[in-house]
């Protein structure tokens, strides 16, 4: 399946990367941002964020989200992506920005300083260890745990609340170049003892580490908001009537189904479920995947793998991201392998086959058989800017772009904030294509034992 593979039509946006830096100034007043035509939406780099998606275009929860209050307000958003949560509030507070949209908790010490918009969400603080690693049962136990959370985060600031109130045995460490997301992977390497996370955030990443436990419940439920300079209230006003207006329409409540609505949690190989689905699945599409599988050249059981990877051979398969039918494809890829309807077996299967040539033919010549469709493969399922992403990386790493054996060490790499933050395309998940492929290579060996 593929994870976070949204589409959004998208308005004309003017996007500053990490690496520029708008103007700085005074902050904006309400008339002069209504002058100028244009919404300054300062966010970050995160699946639960701001991101580019497979078809190559900046999607999220809280990108959807400036879109429409900037629609509101008959105004063009320029989202300003950010490495840290100290770089948006500085944003805020120098002028380059006029609203944060990133997942932002409500604090007093930030309430402070700046001014909370809408309120959308809730969550609460969860410590998270590897479920073979010690586990912490109450505050006092904390600091047998080596703990690493985000620098300038609320996650900081309740362990510190922790340390004054419950335990001063208590350390940990903080960054600035690590994301949660980041984190979270590293405690499921076991490289890292703890984490602390939104619930949310963990909720989404359990589906890709099971080895991941919430071990405690560290704070009550806390708001979520958008945060505005401290002397925005004109603006702040503004917000509120949108929100106001966007929850009665119950549009709120769709956006949030929609980018969290439903995650399950990661789904090993079942060998005896996919023995059955052999017998009583797989007939009916054989024909459809021996004609597209001919048609494009494909290897016959990769693409029936790749199928069952997708959907487990289920043509009304919907997944919660807006992806359909056997072959999982999108609206825009749908479109544009002339599929028109996307639960249709036969028009899936040779879309998606369609599809997978042709992101084996977008790599060098020098691309080799295997190497070609394993990275074909690997496109398909995070997009080929991400791929581009990874094989500019590999040369500067000194490995090899076009062989997977190299290609599947750099992709993890694309999580990481110290490498995808000077990246065209950012940060991506990198990890899934590398088990997409591998399950993928698993599922093949199986069929060829079962249909020999």
């Amino acid at each position: 399946m593929h994870h976070f593979r949204l589409f959004i039509l998208i308005p004309f946006i003017m996007l500053t990367g990490c690496g520029e830096s708008p103007q700085s100034g005074e902050q904006r007043t309400l008339e002069e941002i209504k002058s100028s035509g244009q919404l300054r939406v300062v966010t970050r780099n995160s699946p639960t964020t701001w991101y580019i998606n497979t078809d190559e275009e900046p999607t999220g929860f809280e990108y959807d989200m400036g879109q429409r209050y900037s629609e509101f307000l008959n105004l063009e958003p320029k989202f300003i992506v950010k490495d840290s949560i100290g770089d948006i509030f500085d944003a805020l507070e120098n002028g380059s920005a006029d609203v944060a949209a990133a997942g932002l908790t409500v604090l007093p010490s930030r309430n402070q300083k700046f001014l909370p918009g809408p309120t959308y969400d809730s969550v609460h603080q969860v410590l998270v260890c590897h479920r073979d690693g010690y586990k912490p049962e109450g505050y006092d136990e904390l600091s047998e745990v080596s703990i690493t959370v985000v620098a300038d985060s609320s996650y900081s600031e309740r362990l510190s609340e922790i340390k004054q109130n419950r335990n001063p045995q208590l350390e940990w460490q903080e960054t600035e170049k690590r994301s949660t997301e980041e984190l979270l992977e590293h405690v499921a390497e076991q490289k890292l003892d703890c984490t602390v996370a939104d619930s949310t955030i963990m909720q989404i990443n359990r589906r890709y580490f099971p080895e991941l436990r919430v071990m405690m419940q560290l704070t009550e439920s806390q708001s979520v908001a958008l945060y505005l300079p401290a002397g925005a209230a004109k603006l702040q006003a503004e917000l509120k009537q949108w929100f106001s207006e966007f929850e009665k329409s119950k549009a709120m409540s769709k956006l949030r189904d929609r980018y969290f609505g439903y995650f399950r949690e990661f789904d090993y190989v079942d060998v005896s479920v996919l023995k059955r689905r052999v017998d009583k699945r797989l007939p009916r599409y054989k024909k459809f995947f021996r004609v597209a599988a001919d048609r494009y050249d494909l290897p016959y059981l990769t693409l029936i793998a790749q199928a069952y990877q997708e959907s487990h051979w289920d043509p009304d398969a919907v997944s919660p991201t807006g992806v359909k039918g056997i072959m999982m494809l999108t609206r825009n890829t749908a479109k544009a392998m002339d599929v028109v309807d996307r639960t249709d077996a036969k028009q899936s299967i040779i879309g998606g086959a369609r599809y997978l040539r042709r992101m084996m033919g977008r790599f060098d010549d020098r691309v080799k058989d295997l190497d070609r469709l394993y990275l074909g493969l690997a496109a398909y399922n995070i997009g080929r800017g991400h791929m581009h992403d990874a094989q500019s990386l590999a040369r500067q790493l000194n490995l090899n772009p076009y062989e997977w054996h190299d290609m599947k060490q750099v992709l993890p790499l694309l999580s990481q904030k110290k490498y995808y933050q000077n990246l065209k395309y950012g940060y991506a998940r990198g990890t899934e294509p590398v088990r997409y492929v591998q399950r993928i290579r698993e599922y093949q060996h199986i069929l060829e034992n079962e249909l020999q």
